[in-house]
């Protein structure tokens, strides 16, 4: 299996039909808002994103792997449920660690942008241009 190849599958049509057998049953998952172990959780929170947020989209930049760990690059794009619907962005990246099997043992995001600076986008918008 090329993991790599199915972490690219899998960002272009997030959040439908991830592959979760690419993850250890107790993956460590970790962002700014969350942090838990196991894959049923995790699959907990992609149903939940999914279910709240319209127009979600994941735009994945850059993916590269070295040994056990792999990096990606990308942008979680979505409209938030409040009655003015603003777009919401996030850059960022996530580390993911490879564990002895060959699954994703670790999985940890990062924004490029504060957690008030996510709420901000809620409330004061930018020229999309």
């Amino acid at each position: 299996m090329d993991i790599v190849q199915v972490l690219r599958e899998d960002y272009e049509r997030f959040p439908v039909n991830q592959t979760y057998s690419i993850y250890a049953e107790k993956v460590f998952f970790q962002d700014p808002l969350n942090r838990f172990q196991g894959v049923e959780r995790y699959k907990q929170m992609i149903a939940f994103l999914e279910r709240w947020f319209a127009d979600l989209k994941m735009d994945l930049h850059d993916i590269q792997q070295n040994g056990n760990s792999i990096r990606t690059e990308w942008t979680l794009k979505w409209r938030s449920p409040l009655p003015w619907q603003p777009r919401i962005a996030i850059t960022g990246w996530s580390e993911l660690q490879l564990d002895a099997t060959g699954l994703i043992g670790s999985h940890v995001d990062h924004w490029h942008c504060s957690r008030w600076d996510v709420l901000r986008q809620h409330f004061w918008t930018r020229d999309e241009g």
